[in-house]
């Protein structure tokens, strides 16, 4: 479990893992950072988000209780494979990819016996990247997942809910990872691909200045890094295309209603959706 003495490293510091220091920091923990970016060690730095900061030092590395990965997917899976044989006997590590599949398995195959890897996914984020616009309160109206397999002890589980108590999540769960990446297909990996056929869709920049707040509020996710999001659809394409099948599909229910003037049916779409988006206010 994690106590005043714990040693937190970072290893990525994006927005997210930007972020997590600095909730961490906030609460009196003390936090390192690996960046391959100085500039990012020197700002944070700077700003009191870490402790110490390197672009590679072994040392904080070997010295670290709870290592978290804040890294593309694939880089995750490569970075631990490269760096494990200097984890600290006993060392939790997790991360914070928002694809499981092709991270967790390759992972859990190859760890050291003598640490533990249990992943998990912040649910939380901005249209911006970087630890210059590290933010914590981001996660205070976030979920948190954690992604158990056979291979996690309960005490590994434990740890991580009460590292995202202490950041101050909103919600903890638990998902397999299937049923993560069946969730996650719907929820955030249709909205980007939904957001950025919209903006594709045509050349839409001459309406800048006439746009109201439901084309932006449908079109903020489509700010995307092309390199994160290829690597996260690809990894999780199956669900993504099922998904991408039936969004299409509902939108063609929705065309036959406007091509035989369907105006009752149009309306129970309207009242169904209605419904369904209430369940998310809170």
């Amino acid at each position: 479990m994690i106590s005043k003495d714990t040693k937190f490293l970072i290893v990525g510091l994006g927005l997210i893992g930007g972020s997590y220091a600095m909730g961490l920091k906030k609460n009196g923990y003390h936090v390192d950072a690996i960046e391959i970016n100085q500039l990012s060690i020197d700002y944070a730095l700077k700003h009191d988000i870490i402790d110490r900061g390197s672009t590679f030092d072994i040392e904080l590395i070997q010295e670290a209780d709870i290592i978290i990965i804040g890294l593309y997917p694939n880089m995750s899976v490569d970075w631990i494979a490269t760096y494990q044989k200097y984890f600290k006997p006993g060392a939790l590590i997790t991360d914070v990819a928002s694809v499981k599949t092709g991270v967790v398995k390759p992972i859990q195959t190859m760890i050291r016996d003598d640490v533990e890897y249990c992943s998990s996914h912040p649910m939380a984020g901005k249209e911006v990247s970087g630890v210059k616009f590290a933010d914590d309160a981001i996660f205070h109206v976030a979920n948190f997942i954690i992604l158990p397999t056979e291979k996690n002890t309960k005490e590994a589980i434990d740890t991580l809910r009460q590292f995202a108590s202490i950041l101050g999540f909103s919600n903890i769960s638990e998902l397999s990872v299937e049923q993560h990446d069946e969730m996650i297909g719907f929820v955030s990996h249709l909205t980007h691909a939904i957001a950025v056929s919209l903006m594709n869709t045509n050349d839409n920049t001459h309406l800048v200045e006439y746009t109201g707040d439901s084309f932006r509020d449908l079109t903020r996710i489509a700010k995307i890094n092309e390199n994160l999001w290829s690597e996260v659809f690809f990894l999780n394409k199956e669900n993504l295309i099922r998904e991408i099948d039936a969004f299409t599909k509902e939108v063609d229910n929705l065309k036959s209603k406007l091509l035989n003037n369907d105006v009752e049916g149009l309306k129970e779409l309207f009242i169904q959706s209605t419904a369904r988006r209430k369940l998310f206010d809170k």
